[in-house]
C-alpha cells in the first residue's frame, strides 16, 4: 500500500462496505482515521478510531467535532460516504421515509461539511473533501426517486463547493455503479435485490477505495474533481 498524503481522515458511515473499505486503505496508507457511524465497525488497522456518530443530528455532529478537535485535530480528509438506499413509488410511498433519506444522504453531509470546513480552509496544506455518490444521480429510475434525488443534490453540492473552496480545499465525487456490500440488503423496501440480480456483474467495496486513494493521492495542484466507477457490464 502506497503512503497517502493526510495525517487525520474522517469517513462517516464508515462501519462497513465502501466506507470501512475506504478507512481500511487509509488507515493501512498511514493515515489516521475516524469511522463516525451509529454502529461500531471491527477495526482491522492500528490507526483505525470510532466515534459513535449519527449525523442526522446536529447535536451528535457537534460531539463527533469536539472529539476530533480534541483527540486528532481537525481532518485534512473528510469521505462523506454515509447513506441509504429506498425503493418507494412517489404516489404510494411515504413522505416521513423519504424525509428521513433526505436528512441522512444531504442534510448530514452539509451539517459535518459545515462543522469542520472552516477550519480545514485555515490549513496551510492542501486538503480534501471526498463525496461518495452513484450513478443513480444522473439515471432516474422507476421506484428510486427520492435516493436519485439525494444523490443529484449532492452531485450539486459538491459543484458548489468546488467553487467555493478550490484549491484551497480539493472537492470530488465517486460515483459507483452496482458494488457487492450489504447496501441492497438495507434498503427501505429492497431487501430481496442484491448485486447479483442486475445481471452485470458488481464492483468490490475495495475497488471504490482505491479510486478515492487515487484521488486524494494527486499532487497538490491537481484535483480529480470525478469519478464514475461500474462494473464494464452495466448499463448505466
Amino acid at each position: 500500500m502506497r503512503s497517502l498524503p493526510h495525517k487525520t481522515a474522517l469517513v462517516t458511515g464508515g462501519a462497513g462496505g465502501i466506507g470501512l473499505a475506504i478507512a481500511n486503505k487509509l488507515a493501512e496508507g498511514g493515515t489516521n482515521t475516524i469511522i463516525a457511524d451509529p454502529k461500531q465497525p471491527v477495526a482491522q488497522y492500528l490507526r483505525l478510531f470510532y466515534h459513535n456518530t449519527d449525523i442526522t443530528s446536529a447535536e451528535s455532529v457537534a460531539r463527533l467535532y469536539t472529539y476530533l478537535q480534541d483527540r486528532h485535530g481537525i481532518p485534512d480528509l473528510i469521505v462523506c460516504n454515509a447513506g441509504q438506499g429506498i425503493k418507494e413509488r412517489l404516489a404510494e410511498g411515504d413522505p416521513e421515509k423519504w424525509h428521513n433519506i433526505l436528512n441522512l444522504n444531504v442534510m448530514g453531509h452539509l451539517r459535518t461539511i459545515r462543522a469542520f470546513l472552516p477550519q480545514m480552509l485555515e490549513k496551510s496544506h492542501t486538503t480534501d473533501i471526498v463525496f461518495i455518490s452513484s450513478v443513480a444521480a444522473r439515471k432516474p429510475h422507476e421506484w428510486g426517486g427520492i435516493y436519485a434525488a439525494s444523490k443529484a443534490a449532492i452531485q450539486s453540492i459538491a459543484e458548489t463547493l468546488r467553487l467555493e473552496v478550490q484549491p484551497k480545499v480539493r472537492v470530488s465525487t465517486v460515483l459507483p455503479g452496482v458494488v457487492d456490500t450489504d447496501f441492497f440488503s438495507n434498503t427501505i423496501g429492497g431487501s430481496d435485490e442484491s448485486a447479483k440480480n442486475f445481471g452485470w456483474g458488481s464492483l468490490s467495496a475495495e475497488e471504490v477505495a482505491e479510486a478515492v486513494c487515487y484521488i486524494i493521492s494527486r499532487p497538490a495542484g491537481v484535483a480529480v474533481n470525478e469519478i464514475t466507477i461500474r462494473p464494464a457490464a452495466q448499463a448505466f
